[in-house]
């Protein structure tokens, strides 16, 4: 069980504690790890590929996916990742992402002249770094860019990577929470073996999909009407083209509620009625940071004013 409010899943180890992420020690994901699961052991895999058939082979208990992040958009390859992995949403993690310039000991910023990262990184601190004159260097990964520069022994060099990473690699960070954008975060999805649905009626629930629309005129139109006439709110649709086919499209969808939920279960009846295929990812607890937000957002209440 996670011990953070900003994941949640119902799931219980029932193999060995291990959840599996995407990248070199110190990456964002592995932090998610970290935040989500502090009990378990965090295992690195070289791509989402191998972190997903690490939870298919049962080796780990769960994979932490990032899907989506809140200045860069959708991850690449997830959504094509998904629909042959096998495997199920159990869970959700946001993940404030809050990007460290760090370099090694005895480096300053008057030192330091390149900066390594990803290169979603790097646009995320885009207006940081030209204020400090730092020329950006792209790389794979931004924990792989850590390592690197403590590697490289160049006080030259720096790199953009999370506070985990400089503890793992020896790093000092030279400048703190570099990103240009203070709501910069990553939404992830827990993946598992096994189902593991949350239960209606315990709390907002968030349920995952995916279809594809008949190829005919007004087809997604049609099938969407029933989220709108039984008031089901869809936080989340994409689309994407399947195995190079330009003719029928496949969407990724997130709705708020449970299947069970009788004004859901109309309208997914509709949405398979106008779908070709319709597949089910997952119902799990919606992540308490969303109710956070939605709080921070909402207007301050009105004061009444005295006559």
């Amino acid at each position: 069980m996670p011990k953070t409010s900003r994941a949640t899943t119902t799931s219980s180890p029932a193999t060995p504690a291990r959840i599996a992420y995407q990248g070199e020690p110190g990456a964002n994901s592995h932090l998610a790890c970290t935040e989500a699961f502090p009990d378990f052991e965090a295992v690195a895999c070289p791509t989402f590929e191998d972190a997903l058939a690490s939870v298919r082979s049962g080796e780990v208990l769960y994979a932490m996916i990032p899907i989506e992040n809140s200045v860069a958009g959708r991850v690449a390859d997830i959504h094509h990742l998904l629909p042959g992995s096998d495997l199920y949403i159990v869970g959700e993690h946001f993940l404030r992402v809050r990007h460290q310039l760090m370099g090694l000991k005895g480096a300053t910023l008057g030192t330091v002249k390149k900066v390594l990262s990803h290169t979603q990184a790097l646009g995320q601190c885009r207006k940081t770094l030209r204020g400090l004159g730092l020329t950006p260097v792209p790389e794979a990964d931004t924990a792989g860019s850590a390592r690197l520069v403590a590697e490289q022994g160049d006080i030259g060099l720096a790199a953009i990577a999370s506070t985990l990473a400089a503890e793992i690699y020896g790093l000092e960070i030279l400048k703190s929470d570099v990103e240009d954008e203070a709501h910069n975060t990553t939404r992830f999805l827990i993946l598992s073996k096994d189902p593991d649905d949350a239960e209606p009626d315990n709390g907002p629930v968030i349920t995952t999909f995916l279809f594809r629309v008949r190829n005919v005129p007004a087809a997604l139109y049609k099938s969407l009407g029933g989220f709108a006439t039984n008031g089901v709110n869809m936080t989340k649709l994409e689309s994407y083209q399947p195995e190079g086919s330009f003719n029928a499209t496949m969407f990724y969808a997130d709705i708020e509620g449970h299947p069970a939920d009788r004004p859901v279960q109309l309208a997914l009846e509709e949405l398979s009625f106008f779908s070709t295929e319709l597949r089910l990812l997952g119902s799990y607890p919606a992540s308490s940071f969303r109710a956070e937000v939605a709080r921070a957002a909402a207007p301050p209440s009105a004061t009444p004013t005295r006559r």
